[in-house]
């Protein structure tokens, strides 16, 4: 066999085995949704994106004798997809609390939020929605209930374009505690998930029936409520929308405050104190019952409050009415009005105007939870804690009250971006403390605790699977986009890009993919592998300084990306004259490998290198991030080969 031939041969042997050894590349694309007519490669709602629309029409009673509500509603459902629909799919998520639900076969421990304990049970209370009846068009449905889900057969399909009367009547007892989003706490109610309401059909999963077992949120059609609620005369209530008859409800005084806490910078007292403790004084005239008349369009759910005693302060914000309403014995809620409004301004200016009339916070005993326009927020230990939950619920307002994403599957893209947004908020709020100047890297210092090899779980997990939904749904995605804007896009491109995320879903129903894309599409920058590691993976950042050498051509500083992540690289660069200089390499510096020579081109003698000197970025051993010139580098502290010089875990 000629010599040429067995080189030729030699090499294809041994092709194989090399192939076998060499990683993939972290810059490899995304495997996403191929984009069409409905979303499109930049990330945008494309030419024939659609989306259905529910509107409502709810009446309810609610009997704070027998802990009971009452309603009848009808939704008008527009089937705007080019699909004809046999069957429909709706939320009754009052089950959740039932004897046969799977929450309560379950009786699953409580998720701990660091120094908070969130229960998604009913903490053994067994009641469940009475369905008295639900017709279609009409006529009695055939239905069936699968715990917190109904499906309904149709007798003829809803074509491309029609819509569907649906019509329910029902009851059922409120809990005190209601999986940790509604309940009572004796006359104070405060009521969400109450209603039957329409699944989510989109173009990329068709129906999103995902049952309701607490952990994971809520994803649901846009569209209009008109809503009456009757109460007994003496109850204050506040809602989703803005309130249609308030000659009505309130008295000729407090349509006055109103009027001129809309105009005002500062809080003003719709119920004093010492009106709260007296009724005839905090209400209209008569005796019995009231009905409160709310409408709000382009929303996608409705929750309310209600209860006798409250404190009722007001202000405004460019056209916005801010309100918190707390039980007198709720001292601290003095300072909610500013903190809320502050909130609204802050989200509004940094990121995009909040669009509904009002933003109204309730003092209550729910832990924390936000519906359009309105939240849940419990009193407080201290002011940091009060304006952190406060600020937390109202930036649901944009995400995913504006931004519709699926909380039932990517609670990354709801509670993570929010988080995110609410270091910045607090950070403005208490500028100048410890705490104001601090909060912000909160994220990365919990990172060591929660990002533990083996057990820590990807932020595309489901909300339900995941065991620490503190980091992967909360604190992780956060510290993510902070790193994003910060160390990789910085703020002058990714502040354009992310507003532009939020306008073009405004009202719509984002996937991940489409984020993806548009974040890349506006800021200029393939995103690919930031996505992988961040989102898909549980990646390692781990980046070293492997040696520097000085030679005829000058010195060689070599670096060493020893983790399953990659980053952009950071350094101060020490010479011999002892001068410093910050050095910033791109993320494409790891395009050929994990090792990256950089070499000194004005000629001066290196004598110290330390990569990420701001320990901005979560490296996960820092042993190796420093080296001297001369020195023999040692292995990093997690073991490496003996003689090896190689400062990468082996």
């Amino acid at each position: 066999m000629r010599p040429a031939v067995v080189l030729v041969l030699t090499l294809l042997a041994f092709a194989p085995a090399a192939a076998a050894q060499s990683a993939p590349s972290p810059f490899r694309p995304l495997d996403l949704p191929a984009p069409n007519r409905f979303r499109t490669g930049s990330g945008r709602p494309g030419p024939d994106y659609w989306q259905q629309r529910a509107d409502y029409r709810i009446d309810a009673t609610l009997d704070p004798a027998a802990d009971e509500l009452r309603g009848r509603e009808t939704i008008t459902y527009a089937n705007r997809s080019p699909d004809a629909l046999p069957y429909l799919w709706m939320f009754v998520e009052q089950n959740i609390c039932a004897p046969g639900s799977v929450t309560n076969q379950l009786d699953q421990p409580p998720l701990v939020f660091l120094s908070s304990s969130f229960d998604f049970s009913c903490k053994g209370f067994a009641g469940g929605l009475t369905l008295a009846a639900l017709r279609v068009n009409g006529r009695a449905a055939h239905y069936t209930v699968y715990g917190t889900t109904l499906r309904i057969d149709l007798d003829q399909p809803i074509a491309a374009g029609a819509s569907v009367a649906i019509e329910a009547e029902w009851s059922f007892k409120v809990p005190p505690y209601g999986a940790g989003r509604m309940g009572h706490d004796g006359p104070l109610y405060e009521i969400a998930q109450w209603y039957p309401r329409m699944a989510v059909y989109d173009d990329i999963r068709g129906w999103n029936h995902e049952p309701y077992i607490g952990a994971g949120e809520f994803y649901l059609e846009y569209g209009r409520f008109d809503v009456a609620l009757t109460l007994p005369a003496g109850y204050v209530v506040t809602a989703t929308g803005t309130l249609q008859n308030p000659a009505d409800v309130l008295t000729a005084e407090q349509r006055d405050r109103l009027a001129r806490a809309l105009r005002s910078d500062t809080t003003v007292a719709i119920v004093t104190a010492a009106e709260a403790g007296d009724a005839a004084r905090a209400r209209p005239a008569g005796q019995g019952q009231l009905t409160w008349r709310f409408s709000a369009d382009s929303v996608r759910d409705f929750a309310f409050a209600a209860g006798p005693g409250l404190r009722w302060d007001a202000s405004g914000y460019d056209g916005i009415l801010i309100e918190t309403f707390y039980r007198p014995a709720a001292k601290a809620w003095e300072e909610a009005n500013r903190i809320a409004r502050s909130a609204i301004r802050y989200f509004s200016e940094q990121w995009y105007r909040y669009p509904y009339s009002h933003a109204t916070t309730v003092e209550g005993p729910i832990e924390g939870m936000e519906y359009p326009m309105l939240t849940f927020v419990p009193n407080s230990p201290n002011r940091e804690e009060l304006q952190w939950v406060v600020s937390h619920e109202f930036g649901h307002e944009w995400f995913p009250m504006v931004v519709g994403s699926n909380e039932r599957l990517y609670p990354w893209m709801d509670e993570g971006f929010n988080t995110f947004i609410d270091l910045g908020g607090a950070a403005a709020y208490f500028k100048g403390t410890p705490y104001g100047d601090s909060i912000e890297v909160h994220p990365l210092h919990l990172y060591r605790d929660h990002a533990i090899a083996g057990k820590e779980q990807p932020l595309i997990s489901r909300p339900v699977a995941v065991s620490d939904l503190f980091w992967v749904g909360y604190q992780k995605p956060a510290l993510m986009m902070q790193t994003l804007r910060s160390e990789v896009l910085g703020p002058e491109r990714f502040d354009p890009a992310f507003r532009a995320y939020i306008r073009a879903w405004e009202f719509r129903h984002p996937a991940p993919a489409d984020f993806f894309r548009l974040m890349r599409d506006e800021s200029g920058m393939d995103l690919d592998w930031f996505w992988r590691s961040w989102v898909y993976g549980t990646d390692r950042l781990d980046q070293a300084v492997e040696s520097i050498t000085a030679g005829k051509g000058g010195t060689a500083v070599v670096l060493a990306s020893c983790g399953t992540m990659v980053m952009p690289l950071e350094m101060d660069v020490t010479y011999a004259d002892g001068t410093t200089e910050r050095v910033r390499l791109p993320v494409e510096m790891w395009n050929l490998g994990r090792r990256f020579t950089w070499r000194v081109k004005n000629g001066r003698r290196v004598s110290r290198v330390q990569v990420d000197p701001r320990a901005a970025l979560p490296d996960t051993d820092r042993s190796n991030n420093v080296l001297s010139a001369g020195a023999t580098p040692r292995p990093p502290a997690r073991g490496g080969r003996a003689g090896d010089r190689s400062r990468c875990p082996s």
